[in-house]
């Protein structure tokens, strides 16, 4: 299943406006890059689809096993390093409630499975045109 976002910037540097079907975000750089600061950068949407899909994909196994989690926290931290071609992204997950060590270790598994994380760590291709 593909699915479409446009991103539109005219003349305010940076701010841009991306659309999602009916939803819409704002994108911006901070201040000392130029930008006013208005909206999440580039780098840090990519580090949130990692922590906001990983959230859902636990929540959704979670209540299929009915399992007392009162909330799940994702943190996402990016590194990037463009010299080595290398990104490093690190994630703490942590629940507010009461699992043991086996139920740990399937969540593991299970935010591993978490369609973003795929994505990112499968081979990824970009075709670029300009029309």
């Amino acid at each position: 299943m593909a699915i479409t976002v446009k991103a539109s910037l005219g003349k305010t540097k940076y701010y841009t406006e991306v659309t999602a079907g009916e939803n819409k975000i704002i994108t911006d750089e901070p201040l000392d890059k130029g930008g006013q600061n208005k909206g999440f950068n580039p780098m840090e949407i990519l580090a949130t689809s990692l922590a906001s899909c990983t959230a859902a994909t636990l929540r959704m196994y979670i209540e299929r096993k009915e399992w007392d989690v009162e909330n799940i926290n994702v943190e996402v931290e990016l590194e990037n390093y463009p010299l080595t071609k290398r990104a490093i992204f690190k994630r703490d997950i942590t629940f507010d409630g009461v699992l043991d060590t086996e139920q740990m270790k399937r969540l593991h598994t299970i935010a591993d499975a978490c369609p973003i994380h795929k994505i990112l760590t499968n081979d990824i291709e970009i075709l670029t045109k300009f029309s």
